[in-house]
């Protein structure tokens, strides 16, 4: 059973500077062949309801997705999200640690299709499917 409560184990995420950066941080876990990634509900995702913002989980749910195709090859393979769905279930709390879940349920050479589940504890947040489009190399 997959521990969505503690911290512990999780990395800080060195992701690119720019929106990331600015929308985390971020935190990375490597966990049965995929990774989790957990963000502190902070003053900054607060929208006017005193939760997080509904694009909050949505970067995050886009951040898990995606970052599952991107590190299944070594060197890590770049991706860009084709299409994203995240179906909101119940408000993230500020001060919370909330876990992304996702694994890829199809992969090939062009396209990978990915889903999960953003956990708070034990409840369900949100669940997500995305559509990434791999940016391998075009052979010759």
């Amino acid at each position: 059973m997959v521990d969505y409560i503690s911290e512990e184990g999780f990395e800080a995420a060195d992701f690119t500077p720019g929106f990331l950066v600015a929308s985390g941080p971020y935190w990375l876990k490597p966990i049965e062949g995929r990774s989790l990634v957990g963000l502190r509900i902070a003053d900054q995702h607060r929208n006017y309801l005193e939760a997080a913002h509904g694009g909050v989980l949505a970067t995050l749910a886009d951040v898990a997705l995606s970052y599952q195709p991107y590190a299944s090859e070594d060197p890590p393979v770049p991706v860009v999200t084709s299409s994203m769905t995240v179906n909101y279930l119940s408000p993230a709390l500020i001060g919370h640690w909330v876990v992304a879940d996702a694994q890829i349920d199809r992969i090939g050479g062009r396209t990978a299709h990915v889903s999960g589940k953003i956990y708070d504890g034990e409840t369900i947040l949100a669940t997500m499917t995305g559509v990434f489009t791999l940016m391998r190399p075009k052979k010759a």
